[in-house]
């Protein structure tokens, strides 16, 4: 299953992409998936464009010892679709064995509503400066920094400068009483262009750091009058 999937991917990633400006690259790079006598182009009629990508097997039927069809998910654009790939396997090699057809995505699942928690708004206010020195150093990935923001006994590996933080956006601490809390922290990180400009351009929107609103789950414990980071995680929507 492994092999047909990757046949089937490396396929996928060569026949939906196409450019009229260079039709002899996709004849070249569909031979070693088609049969003998196929037409070069497999379908195709010389005409147009097409980009696709994110390519990922999704499923296969099989049909017999020598028969089977693979789907792949690909995006192209703002679409996310299927491809249908019939393949043969004769004990050591695939060929494509038909034409492949493409298939509509389903879409995304609807998401049900569920209501905010109750904030506790106190420890929130309690927590926004402990938190803050959190996230700058797990940005930095400075251990030495780190322990002053996390439990006794625990070790949090952290970015090494890949980020910076550029805003603690929200803190939720929902109700509730003891010393070990679970709350959410909501970030925005600036991410670096990696252009290597010393001196970021403001007319280019390219050159300027990115950035990237995240949510993280954290657990929190009360240690001597102080909030400290039990553990760090990605956030999950509340079950409700």
């Amino acid at each position: 299953m492994t092999q047909a999937a990757a046949f089937a991917n490396q396929f996928a990633a060569v026949y939906l992409n196409f450019d009229a400006s260079n039709p002899q690259q996709r004849v070249d790079r569909l031979k070693p998936f088609l049969p003998q006598g196929a037409q070069e182009q497999f379908g195709w009629n010389g005409y147009g464009r097409m980009s696709a990508g994110a390519f990922q097997f999704t499923g296969i039927n099989v049909r017999d010892a020598n028969n089977a069809v693979v789907t792949v998910t690909y995006q192209a654009g703002s679409r996310r679709g299927l491809l249908s790939v019939p393949i043969y396997y004769d004990g050591s090699k695939f060929v494509v064995s038909e034409r492949p057809g493409l298939l509509p995505d389903s879409g995304p699942a609807g998401l049900p509503a569920v209501a905010d928690p109750d904030r506790d708004s106190a420890t929130e206010t309690e927590l926004r400066p402990q938190l803050e020195g959190f996230f700058k150093a797990y940005a930095a990935g400075d251990q030495v920094d780190l322990q002053r923001y996390v439990a006794n006994g625990v070790t949090v590996e952290g970015f090494d400068g890949a980020l910076t933080l550029a805003q603690l956006k929200d803190v939720v601490v929902p109700v509730g009483e003891g010393s070990t809390r679970e709350v959410t922290a909501v970030v925005v990180w600036a991410v670096s262009s990696g252009s290597g400009t010393a001196t970021p351009r403001t007319d280019d929107p390219a050159t300027q750091p990115a950035g990237l609103e995240q949510a993280y789950r954290l657990t929190v414990e009360k240690q001597g009058g102080k909030w400290f980071v039990e553990a760090v995680q990605g956030a999950s929507r509340p079950v409700g």
